[in-house]
């Protein structure tokens, strides 16, 4: 009996053993407060980390700023460079113009440069002229190369000597002796084709002077050229003259 009342008395008095009384919570409410604890703990994290950045110089809304504002220069500076790309490309397109012009002036002033001096030779020329036999003479008679492969430009003077008084009436004839693959070879221009060809005819009083180009074949070689003067209703040459250009 005292055993058991000692039993009874360890089991409720103040020896009894502590119990702990634990309210029963439910699985989602403690998934719940797990989720938001983990929130709060990464938006803390969150914070710190950006606030060190800040600490340490870096601040993430000044460096966008900064990148706008370099953004905005870069395309400020790109429109600019088209701007002046454009004005330079007007301008170079002036500088081809007027080089252009200039180079197309220089030609034109060194025709006229030649036809002076070609006017001064006439002019000399006819000042030291003593008339000799009634018959036209070739004076000046030239031939070179011109700017196409085969292609060559000849000028001379045609006078007519002593009697002056009616027109001479004509034409003239080239022969051209060249030679092409080892062969020699002799073209008469005009050809019988353009026999007729106003511009080796000849009508003048006092003088005429002539200058033409004719061609051969790219691959021959002129040797000479022989201009003759033929008289209107005459086969015989009324004048002759030769230029070598070998």
């Amino acid at each position: 009996m005292l055993r058991l009342l000692k039993r009874i008395r360890g089991r409720f008095g103040i020896s009894a053993p502590k119990l702990t009384v634990r309210t029963h919570v439910a699985w989602y409410w403690r998934w719940l407060g797990m989720v938001a604890a983990l929130a709060v703990s990464l938006v803390v994290a969150a914070w710190l980390y950006d606030a060190g950045r800040r600490f340490a110089g870096f601040d993430r809304r000044e460096t966008e700023q900064e990148l706008t504002q370099l953004r905005a220069t870069v395309a400020r500076l790109e429109e600019e460079t088209r701007r002046l790309r454009a004005i330079s490309d007007a301008s170079e397109s002036r500088l081809k113009i007027e080089q252009a012009a200039q180079a197309q002036l220089g030609t034109q002033v060194k025709a006229i440069e030649e036809q002076n001096t070609r006017l001064k030779e006439d002019l000399a020329f006819f000042e030291n002229l003593t008339p000799a036999v009634d018959k036209p003479s070739i004076h000046r008679f030239r031939v070179e190369p011109d700017a196409l492969p085969g292609e060559y430009r000849y000028r001379l003077l045609v006078l007519q000597s002593g009697r002056r008084d009616r027109a001479f009436q004509g034409s003239m004839q080239l022969v051209v002796s060249l030679q092409e693959n080892g062969l020699d070879a002799t073209i008469v221009i005009p050809d019988q084709a353009s026999a007729n060809d106003p511009a080796y005819r000849l009508q003048f009083k006092y003088f005429r002077r002539v200058e033409g180009t004719f061609r051969v074949s790219p691959t021959a070689k002129v040797l000479s050229v022989q201009a003759r003067v033929y008289e209107h209703g005459s086969d015989q040459v009324r004048a002759s003259q030769s230029f070598s250009l070998s």
